[in-house]
């Protein structure tokens, strides 16, 4: 479980520093430059992400139950995690209404990532895991709309093409993920 929680903290810690620390960020870069943020943010991110990676799976080798899951929490989730694809597709294809219209998709597919997968795990490492990713997608979006308003950022609004293209993108990127890489990569089939 240590290792789960350095990982979180590392990654979670440098994904907050717009959120919590912006004005050390923006002397870090103003005194060493873009490109040493960028170096240190990547380097840090992927260390964080290995640890949480390593911890979580070490942490289900010998999980600890915190309550019954039913299941149909697990039906849920699949179905939330449709719009949380389609969200954090729309981040990437330029020029979508999604965006123009929620400003910070990715934030919030992350935010019902976390969500839906809290409602169908059970375990310490689940809670920490999801709630962490949760709690910092909530402030984080909190964060990023104040930076909005405080700027006066306005955002194009979106073509309708472009926005179709974010969902097929996005409903692409969740079946490929349902009924393939989830069960590869993380041992887990959502269905079946």
């Amino acid at each position: 479980m240590t290792l789960l929680i350095f990982g979180l903290v590392i990654f979670l810690g440098v994904h907050s520093t717009r959120v919590f620390a912006e004005g050390w960020r923006t002397r870090f870069i103003a005194e060493r430059g873009a490109n040493a943020w960028k170096g240190l943010y990547a380097l840090l991110s992927v260390v964080g992400f290995a640890l949480l990676v390593w911890g979580y799976g070490q942490a289900r080798q010998q999980p600890v139950v915190l309550w019954a899951s039913p299941t149909w929490t697990r039906h849920l989730a699949a179905l939330l995690t449709i719009p949380a694809f389609v969200l954090l597709a729309a981040a990437y294809v330029p020029g979508n209404g999604i965006k123009a219209r929620l400003r910070h998709p990715m934030v919030l597919g992350v935010k019902l990532w976390a969500l839906s997968h809290l409602l169908a795990n059970n375990t310490l490492a689940d809670v920490l895991l999801f709630g962490g990713f949760l709690v910092w997608a909530v402030l984080s979006f909190r964060a990023a709309r104040g930076r909005d308003r405080a700027a006066g950022t306005v955002y194009p609004p979106g073509r309708p093409v472009m926005t179709v293209l974010a969902v097929v993108a996005g409903l692409a990127a969740w079946a490929g993920f349902a009924m393939w890489a989830h069960g590869a990569w993380i041992g887990v089939r959502p269905f079946g």
